[in-house]
């Protein structure tokens, strides 16, 4: 399973987020012991293309499901992000 986690994050790396995403919502349904790791690659995806809400949402989950997860520390990126550059952002 580590490889194909691999591949997803060559996937993201190379901008092709949504085929990542894809195999990340049907990893997530087949593999659910992989759901930590699969919603923290699905927060890159989201952020990479620019859904700071998407990114903010799956980092969460993954934060609930192991909260030792580099989610943890990926959200708070995003926040500092958004605090810093777009504090209407939360007001949507």
């Amino acid at each position: 399973m580590t490889e194909k986690l691999k591949e997803i994050k060559n996937l993201i790396a190379e901008g092709s987020t949504e085929h990542a995403i894809d195999q990340l919502n049907q990893l997530i349904n087949l593999n659910p012991e992989y759901a930590a790791e699969a919603y923290y690659l699905l927060g890159n995806a989201f952020r990479k293309k620019g859904d700071w809400q998407g990114a903010l949402n799956n980092y969460q989950e993954a934060i609930a499901l192991n909260p030792d997860s580099p989610a943890a520390e990926a959200r708070n990126m995003v926040m500092d992000i958004l605090n810093f550059y777009n504090k209407d952002m939360f007001n949507q």
